[in-house]
């Protein structure tokens, strides 16, 4: 068996994994720069105890970060009962005036009016991680805590797992990103059933893992 010279053999192990490498790259989806939506490829692991809104914005400041795009402002598309200190809080009212664009430049809606119509175009194919891949079909569930309009769903049972700060009692309003076609026809991106429950558990029973839908506010 013939031995290649250690010098030739680096030499094509090297061009071997800049082949690699290459391929790599090609089969990862680029992030737009202008990428001023997405859904959080991973949940905080706590169920939707998410640290309330504070928590959740972070968690998609984070994600926009990795993503390279931390300039800008992110906020959690979350609705939430008012406190001793706070009052109430519509999703549709925390996350600017769009438009937003998903990972891959589409742009999803022109305006807070547009994303919360059948013109909207956030569904399956549109609805991307920050990362710019789709979400599996078994975690479509993102919490939201809202009405189609994007408000909160009032009534005597809370809909936001205590504000966004229970992994145990309670329920979530969760909103389907797999719809096909946009906008809120077939179900609603935003509004569509509640939960099991709060805990990890209950949101992957409810087809879901704790996902959150974050805009740029900027």
């Amino acid at each position: 068996m013939t031995r290649l010279p250690a010098r030739i053999g680096a030499m094509l192990a090297a061009a071997l994994l800049a082949i690699g490498a290459a391929e790599s790259a090609q089969d990862k989806p680029r992030v737009s720069p202008a990428m001023s939506f997405f859904i959080t490829s991973t949940g905080r692991g706590f169920g939707a105890n998410l640290g309330g809104l504070a928590g959740a914005d972070a968690h998609c400041q984070r994600l926009a970060e990795a993503a390279g795009l931390g300039e800008k402002t992110w906020r959690a598309y979350l609705s939430a009962p008012a406190t001793s200190s706070r009052a109430t809080v519509h999703a549709r009212d925390r996350i600017g005036k769009g438009p937003w664009v998903n990972a891959l430049g589409v742009q999803v809606a022109a305006s807070v009016a547009e994303l919360h119509s059948d013109d909207s175009a956030l569904d399956r194919d549109t609805a991307l991680s920050e990362k710019g891949t789709r979400i599996a079909s078994e975690r479509h569930d993102i919490l939201t805590g809202s009405n189609p309009d994007g408000t909160l769903v009032a009534g005597p049972d809370d809909a936001t797992c205590a504000g966004w700060t229970s992994h145990d009692a309670g329920r979530a309003m969760l909103g389907h990103s797999n719809l096909s076609g946009g906008g809120q026809r077939g179900g609603s991106w935003n509004s569509a059933h509640f939960s099991r429950g709060c805990s990890q558990r209950a949101l992957r029973a409810s087809n879901g893992d704790g996902l959150l839908y974050c805009f740029a506010a900027n």
